[in-house]
């Protein structure tokens, strides 16, 4: 039988998400609201209209969440020629693809700003497919992504394994009834991953490629 590799993409192959933080500082600046960053921080991995509401809470004016999230893709689009992939990230995926896993990315991102990600990889060909924002009505820590990923590799829940870097993405992926490992390069700590679902933890996509043998992707 077929065997999935799910993997998020920002904070987890590549490194964005203090990108994201920093853009997202700047757009709730621009608009008058004063965020302390560890607070954007916990919320990125979440749908944009989420993240707003989870930062701004419910008395926020709701009439201006498009125009938040427009701002961050207009700033965070300035980094789109230069956004670095994780050490060994597009290692692991090209490993894996030969060991005959199916590859396939589950990620907030779609248009320009997946393409950039895709390029930042540079693993294209070990990439079966993408589960983007597009594709679904829900993102993380819905189950959707995660389960459009496996609708679109063939594979059941049972053989898949969901890489992520976010407390989100744990939860995404334990409600799609996969194995879930978590890695740290994205700034959560290795506690608050666990607690939500990761059978197992790795520091980065290197370390997870040097453990491959011991871990649930063996």
């Amino acid at each position: 039988m077929e065997r999935a590799a799910v993997f998020d993409v920002d904070g987890t192959l590549v490194d964005t998400n203090h990108l994201h933080v920093a853009t997202w500082w700047e757009a709730f600046r621009q608009a008058g609201h004063q965020v302390p960053m560890h607070a954007i921080h916990r919320s990125v991995g979440l749908p944009s209209e989420d993240l707003v509401a989870r930062v701004l809470g419910d008395e926020r004016d709701k009439d201006r969440d498009g125009e938040l999230s427009a701002a961050h893709k207009t700033l965070y689009a300035q980094y789109f020629d230069r956004l670095p992939a994780l050490r060994d990230a597009g290692r692991l995926l090209r490993h894996l693809d030969r060991a005959g896993w199916r590859v396939v990315l589950a990620t907030s991102a779609s248009g320009p700003e997946l393409a950039a990600l895709r390029r930042a990889l540079d693993a294209d060909e070990a990439i079966h497919a993408t589960a983007s924002a597009e594709d679904v009505d829900e993102g993380k820590p819905a189950p959707e992504p995660v389960e459009h990923a496996l609708e679109l590799a063939g594979v059941p829940a049972e053989r898949a394994v969901f890489v992520g870097d976010t407390v989100w993405d744990m939860r995404a992926g334990t409600r799609a009834g996969v194995r879930c490992v978590g890695v740290l390069c994205g700034g959560i700590p290795r506690a608050d991953l666990e607690e939500a679902g990761a059978r197992a933890v790795y520091d980065d996509p290197a370390h997870l490629l040097a453990g491959l043998d011991d871990s649930p992707l063996a």
